[in-house]
């Protein structure tokens, strides 16, 4: 795998990154974004209403696939850490791995000519194809994060552009996929998603190379650390911060999960069909018209996506007044209330629905970009404390959590859905449609409190500690560069 020429050097970190490298850096989330925000919002409902696949089956094959997948993560970082090539351990695996996402992409988003059985085996093979295509890149890449830069300021930063691509692609998917599916494939939606997937695969490669062409590896392992799995596991495993971190992702990937994959369903099945008047001035949509759940749900997203986005920017402002752990407490407690506050909305209460949406995603659009800041930080706890480092475990491990989140959000959604008489492209009982709203609001927000409360009560790295740490770690690696 590796190749063997001219293994990658330490080069001197500067104290602050150019902006070319930073916002090069931000292109790798919005490639894998435009993936991840389309399998996380709509595979769901492509599988049940396009597919034609039920939704407990669909649910189920959901969560077996991302759950299998993710216990390749770590042995993913381990391999990354492992990696030695002249671009360095992480970079190389964008250029390897692009152009067969792209491809595994364009498979899973194709509708067979096959009965319901040789269906659900073609959902199943090529779900999980993309999946483990998806982790031999995100990885390396999200590790990166780790590696460019050993100033914790500087990382935070990265984290917030990085999220910047992550939320731009959030609203490029939210805005258009829709629409696009609908241009493409017109009264056929299967053509529609299949096409839609070539041209995101052509995008994805172009930002991927972006990526690799201008950035850079600084930090690497201490020069006398010896290689070993089980170390690293070891070591991994009693990093009491990244435990409490590891949890903390879980709960709040469920959080974010549950509310974005019912969005579809919410707006298709309860909200439904309405007539509203807007300024007439504004182009297309001015003036009174009947909104369909198209183009309810293509707003409802990029609205919130574009909040999100701005909520992002501010971070690293943010964070430097009150630290990290502080900002995250602080806009996650917002984060819950307006999501809770969804369930008092009735489907005709649109402006309502849509201004806590973006209340919202303001304030939680920037808890992921915090957390990865966080788990950069553990990283160098590790090492500080153990003398080793293995950035692509630490983060790999990290992105386990991420998908065991979403895995079984999507699928306590769709058994959920099921347990109450939700049945695709019919009309719903009111028990089923009260099932959806407690699904967008009452349920996640739940959840949200629990990964709150473990975040609060457990995790010890603040910004003073950081401090400390990452200066006592800079005189080390002066200390082993003069040796």
């Amino acid at each position: 795998m590796p190749d063997t020429p001219a293994p990658a050097t330490q080069e001197p970190a500067p104290e602050r990154l150019k902006m070319r490298e930073k916002f090069s850096y931000g292109f790798g989330d919005l490639a894998s974004v435009l993936y991840w925000q389309t399998i996380s919002m709509f595979l769901a409902y492509f599988y049940t209403d396009v597919f034609g696949i039920a939704a407990a089956s669909a649910g189920t094959l959901i969560l077996l696939s991302r759950s299998t997948d993710a216990f390749f993560d770590p042995l993913m970082g381990m391999i990354a850490d492992r990696t030695q090539t002249r671009w360095g351990k992480f970079r190389p695996y964008l250029l390897w791995c692009c152009v067969p996402m792209a491809v595994m992409g364009v498979l899973t988003f194709t509708v067979p000519d096959l009965a319901t059985p040789g269906k659900l085996i073609w959902a199943y093979i090529t779900f999980n194809a993309l999946m483990l295509v998806y982790t031999a890149i995100n990885i390396p890449y999200t590790a990166m994060l780790g590696v460019i830069s050993p100033n914790p300021n500087e990382r935070t930063t990265l984290s917030s552009i990085k999220f910047v691509g992550a939320f731009s692609a959030n609203i490029i998917i939210s805005g258009t996929m829709l629409p696009m599916v609908k241009m493409l494939g017109g009264q056929n939606a299967a053509r529609g998603w299949q096409l839609s997937f070539v041209a995101i695969g052509v995008a994805s490669i172009v930002f991927f190379l972006i990526v690799f062409l201008n950035t850079r590896e600084r930090v690497v392992p201490p020069k006398a650390q010896k290689t070993s799995m089980a170390r690293d596991l070891g070591d991994l495993f009693t990093n009491v911060p990244w435990i409490i971190l590891l949890f903390t992702t879980i709960t709040f990937i469920l959080f974010v999960s549950l509310r974005l994959i019912v969005t579809v369903y919410y707006f298709k099945y309860y909200v439904s069909d309405q007539t509203i008047t807007l300024p007439s001035f504004l182009p297309k949509i001015g003036g009174t018209q009947v909104w369909h759940m198209e183009g309810l749900v293509s707003w409802f997203g990029t609205t919130g996506q574009f909040a999100a986005l701005a909520g992002v920017m501010l971070v690293p402002f943010f964070a430097r007044i009150t630290g990290r752990k502080i900002a995250f407490i602080c806009l996650f407690i917002v984060a819950i209330a307006c999501t809770a506050g969804t369930y008092l909305f009735r489907p005709d209460q649109l402006l309502q629905i849509f201004g806590l949406n973006i209340l919202g995603s303001v304030t939680g659009g920037p808890l992921s970009a915090l957390l990865w800041a966080m788990y950069a930080d553990t990283a160098d706890y590790a090492e500080w404390k153990r003398g080793r480092r293995a950035t692509g475990l630490v983060f790999s491990a990290s992105i386990f959590s991420t998908k065991q989140g979403w895995s079984l959000g999507s699928w306590i959604a769709l058994v959920l859905m099921s347990s109450v008489g939700f049945v695709a492209n019919a009309v719903q009982t009111q028990q089923s449609l009260n099932g959806l709203v407690k699904l967008m609001s009452v349920y996640p927000a739940a959840i949200g409190v629990l990964s709150l409360l473990i975040l609060t009560i457990f995790y010890p790295l603040n910004e003073k500690r950081m401090s400390a740490i990452a200066a006592e770690l800079k005189q080390r690696r002066a200390a082993e560069a003069v040796a």
